[in-house]
């Protein structure tokens, strides 16, 4: 048991600075709330109910946000398998073929929807 005690008392001293912290903040903070307060804040802008032009988004944000996590998955998961690609052998090389070809269905995906063209 003392081996835990160092962080018992660091989740301890974590928990109660958070508690003190909050508890503080809306002792001693401002009590006046108004409209303006309370509304979102788009950068100056009055905030609108909608998004112009219907709330529609062009499929242009989502294929980014797509190509973003293909390549940070690729990223992820190849460079420790280029770290320890001699030790894992032949079966290491065979996973690494089969994860790159799973890449390639998203890849190929948004490249056919036109997520590669930037106007």
């Amino acid at each position: 048991m003392n081996v835990y005690i160092p962080l018992l008392t660091l989740a301890g001293l974590g928990m109660l600075f958070a508690l003190f912290s909050v508890s503080v903040t809306s002792l001693t903070g401002p009590k006046r709330y108004n409209r303006a307060k309370v509304d979102a804040y788009e950068c100056g802008i009055e905030p609108t109910p909608q998004a112009v032009g219907g709330g529609r988004f062009p499929v242009k944000y989502y294929l980014t946000a797509m190509m973003f996590i293909i390549f940070d998955l690729e990223i992820v998961f190849l460079y420790p398998w280029a770290v320890a690609s001699d030790q894992l052998g032949l079966f290491g090389l065979a996973a690494i073929m089969l994860f790159l070809f799973n890449l390639t269905v998203p890849f190929v995906y948004e490249w056919r929807r036109g997520g590669l063209e930037w106007d």
